[in-house]
């Protein structure tokens, strides 16, 4: 009769390989609703805030405020600034618009930057061995409620004196 070892080999993890296919359509989809924000901004006017209401409910304040531009790229900040509740972490996100391409990408978030499309795991900081991807989805999901639940434009408080990060 065979006896059975008790001690298994290591299982060994699948390296994750990003789905550039999926990346790019999700990159491109992007584009196109940061573009419908990037239209609240004025000709002169480097930042916004916007209202998110469903139905008659405060939800939160999003600022998008342009950080650079280029003569093929745009780099935004957007910034929830307030939120109905304690429980909701504001994201904070800077995202490089490349008009050539017609894509966008997160390139920091919450002060993480050279975000990796791939991450070995476990790694030093955490990361999810797919946080790229992740965040760009994130992203996608934010633009979307913004756009679906944004209202009540207004200019930046007092002018341009918001800064990103400050939350005020």
């Amino acid at each position: 009769m065979a006896r059975f070892s008790s001690r298994l080999p290591p299982r060994r993890r699948k390296k994750y390989v990003p789905d550039l296919q999926e990346l790019g359509a999700l990159f491109e989809g992007n584009y196109l609703r940061l573009m419908k924000l990037v239209h609240l901004l004025g000709d002169e006017q480097m930042a916004v805030e916007f209202d998110l209401h469903t139905e008659q409910r405060f939800v939160g304040r999003v600022g998008l405020r342009v950080l650079d531009t280029g003569k093929y790229t745009l780099t935004l900040y957007l910034e929830q600034l307030s939120a109905a509740g304690p429980w909701v972490n504001d994201p904070k996100m800077t995202v490089r618009l490349y008009h050539d391409a017609r894509v966008a990408e997160v390139i920091s978030c919450h002060g993480h930057s050279r975000i990796q499309p791939a991450n070995a795991y476990p790694n030093r900081f955490m990361h999810h061995p797919d946080e790229k991807s992740q965040l760009n989805h994130f992203l996608a999901e934010w633009l979307g409620f913004c756009l679906r639940y944004g209202c009540r434009k207004m200019p930046a408080r007092d002018g341009l004196e918001w800064q990103p990060g400050s939350g005020t």
